[in-house]
């Protein structure tokens, strides 16, 4: 079976007979492992059933099965980003590099260490409700609430792709991948060394370095980046560093590796600004935000074994611990007190899978993840940083183990059935350290979530597909535990999707997909994002339903264009009985359209590249009672144009938001709407060294 991976600028080729996967090493260094020797590659399938679109870089082609846990098992939307694309971005926050990827709401809170994040399928970036599964180099990174600050361990230039797997059908995962998942690829093998360095707007001063030595099984791979900007809004500096080491021996049969990441970021908070002000004086921060801001030290280490147990059967393992102690000081408005918000999360834990090739027309699965955490959640009120009152002391442990089993069944060329199955448990302990009581987690029982997912090709380049499953929600910190007044269990919100699409891929010059999709809620649960005791509303019953379209284009080489559209709409279908005013509104901060296009020119035979393309999206409601107003529709363009100075030596210059759209992020606190305005028209220069 063949199957097709893109990873940024590089050309995989991979030619084994067995399950391994061995990948060729790209100048850019994104891959790893030698390939096997030519006569065994049989080509590309035009037959295969492939739902993925990627965005940037030339194919790397995949001649030998899948491994396990791979992404080219799922049969649902799924876009790459490739790396090409990630590198050359100029972002103050990861998250950002998602405006790319079509579908995508991003929530940009411009709040220091606080930034952001994205949301899909319906869901918002709010933190009510984190439904997105984020992996680094497929290690779990989102913290005990599902949020994504993990995603700041990673520096663009280290991006070899990016995987964003959307729906409910993928049985990899369990614990917060309600509408889907995403898988930032760093770049691991290969000999190289890639520098980048960045000057611009806002005092904005930026370095990467990310370099690969390679010598026979033995690769090093080290990345090392700093970004320091006075930001747009007063008081809104931040200071970043990240570090990672990523080391990996190749025994022949199996691959063993160890990857050890770190981040510091120190940042002011700008604060919001109310109705009056927000579009008079954007750069404004008020006096009662002047020591807001923080402190964010996360780590992660994770050790990882990919190996061949047999010629039709391998397996995948990852073992893992990652750290989170993020301090912050924060007051959103004059009528409230400023907190300290201190959190310190240590997250453990083990990924595995087997892949066996049964037969030409059959392959299954089976894998599963455990995770454990030790968490402290403290917030007291504060004035200046000077400590008042502690209102919060939260120890809690939790512990989520999930097992899954799959089969992908090829009865004929053009078909292919994979049915799937996963259950969830979840336990741990919670202890309120303010009263010394302890309290038990929810017995959410045995969490079944069937899945099964259909795809066809009735012509060559022609793939329609089919999926349907189930994902669920639990509470996140005190919301997962009997606490009074609740006295009894409480049951995880199911939620249930289907999707229909179909994609086009003709030959490198069109590829296209279409896809409709629904996700229903039963009892879905938002967290209460500013009570002291963390805890969570019932949203009632949901519905979330839209279509997907976006295509590609290569007219000519070295011309390439892509767009995208997504629609779509969510709606409390049956609410909390405490606000039964809510029943048929929308849920807040859900823009119903979002929008990507973009065109670039980079002829080969010449030294220049340029690009130009835009993000967008409509407006949304601020509550769930919709009678603040609607807000947060845009469209920004950025252009960019870069020169070769020689092969290795790349100057370019960026314009982001070209045509100075003044918009924002707003959100109402219940007695006022607040806004975050976002950055105006903006300049930065960069020179980059690839060798």
């Amino acid at each position: 079976m063949v199957r097709s991976l893109m990873l940024g600028a590089a050309t995989l080729c991979v030619v084994a007979p067995s399950s391994a996967i061995a990948l060729s090493v790209a100048p850019s260094g994104d891959a790893t492992l030698p390939p096997a020797a030519p006569d065994d590659a049989q080509g590309a399938d035009p037959n295969r059933r492939d739902t993925q679109v990627t965005i940037g870089g030339d194919p790397i082609v995949v001649t030998a099965r899948s491994m396990a846990r791979s992404t080219a098992n799922v049969l649902t939307s799924v876009d790459i980003l490739g790396g090409d694309i990630a590198q050359r971005q100029n972002v103050d926050n990861a998250w950002e590099l998602f405006a790319r990827l079509p579908g995508v709401v991003l929530t940009d809170f411009n709040q220091g260490t606080t930034s952001g994040r994205f949301s899909i399928r319906g869901f918002s970036g709010e933190g009510e409700i984190n439904a997105v599964k984020l992996l680094i180099d497929g290690v779990p990174s989102n913290d005990n609430a599902g949020r994504m600050d993990f995603i700041d361990l990673v520096a663009p230039l280290d991006i070899a792709s990016v995987e964003l797997v959307r729906g409910t059908s993928d049985p990899r995962w369990g614990l917060h991948a309600i509408a889907g998942s995403a898988n930032i690829k760093t770049r691991i093998g290969g000999t190289y060394l890639d520098a980048r360095g960045i000057l611009g707007a806002f005092g904005t001063y930026d370095g990467q370095i990310a370099t690969g030595v390679e010598t026979g099984r033995f690769s090093q791979n080290f990345t090392l980046s700093y970004r320091r900007t006075d930001g747009y809004r007063d008081h809104a500096d931040l200071d970043r560093l990240t570090l990672a080491g990523k080391w990996f021996y190749d025994f022949g049969g199996a691959r063993l590796g160890l990857i050890a990441r770190h981040s510091r970021s120190t940042a002011q908070e700008p604060g919001y600004l109310t109705d009056a002000d927000a579009y008079t004086d954007r750069r404004r921060s008020y006096a009662v935000s002047q020591t807001d801001g923080g402190t964010r030290n996360l780590s992660q280490y994770s050790l990882h074994l990919d190996a061949d147990l047999a010629r039709d059967l391998s397996l995948t393992a990852v073992g893992y611990s990652t750290t989170n102690h993020d301090d912050r000081y924060v007051r959103f408005s004059a009528s409230v007190a400023q907190q300290r918000r201190l959190t310190d999360e240590q997250h453990y834990g083990m990924v595995a899978g087997l892949h066996w090739h049964a037969a030409d027309w059959l392959m299954a699965e089976a894998g599963g993840d455990v995770q454990w955490q030790h968490n402290r959640s403290l917030r007291w009120t504060s004035d200046r940083r000077i400590i008042t009152a502690a209102t919060r002391d939260q120890d809690f442990d939790l512990t989520v183990g999930g097992a899954y089993a799959q089969a992908i069944i090829t009865p004929v060329d053009w078909l292919t059935i994979t049915p799937a199955w996963r259950i969830d448990r979840v336990s741990g302990d919670f202890l309120n350290v303010l009263n010394g009581r302890h309290y038990p987690v929810n017995d959410y029982g045995t969490i079944s979530q069937p899945k099964l997912s259909v795809a066809l090709t009735p012509v060559p380049g022609v793939t329609a597909y089919a999926n349907y499953g189930r994902t669920f929600q639990i509470g996140a910190g005190s919301g997962a535990y009997v606490v009074p007044p609740r006295v009894r269990d409480l049951a995880p919100s199911i939620n249930e999707g289907f999707e229909g699409g179909i994609k086009l891929s003709q030959g490198r010059w069109l590829t296209a997909r279409a896809a409709v999709w629904q996700q229903t809620a039963s009892g879905e649960l938002r967290r209460r994002l500013n009570d002291p005791s963390g805890e969570f509303d019932n949203l009632g019953e949901t519905r979330r339903r839209g279509f997907d379209v976006e295509a590609s284009v290569q007219p000519l080489p070295g011309l390439s264009a892509w767009g995208s559209w997504s629609h779509q709409k969510a709606l409390i279908r049956v609410p909390d009985p405490a606000a039964p005013t809510t029943a048929g509104n929308e849920i807040d901060h859900v823009p119903r359209n979002i929008y990507t296009a973009g065109i670039e020119w980079a002829p080969a035979t010449q030294p220049w590249r340029a690009s130009f393309w835009g993000n967008g999206q409509s407006s949304y409601q601020l509550n769930t009672a919709n009678d603040q107003g609607q807000y947060g529709s845009y469209f920004q363009l950025t252009a960019e144009l870069a020169y070769r100075l020689t092969p290795a030596i790349e100057v370019s210059a960026q314009v982001r938001n070209l045509a100075n759209e003044r918009y924002e992020y707003v959100w109402y606190d219940g007695a006022q709407r607040l806004h975050a305005p976002a950055d105006p028209r903006s300049l930065f220069g960069a020179v980059r060294a690839r060798f």
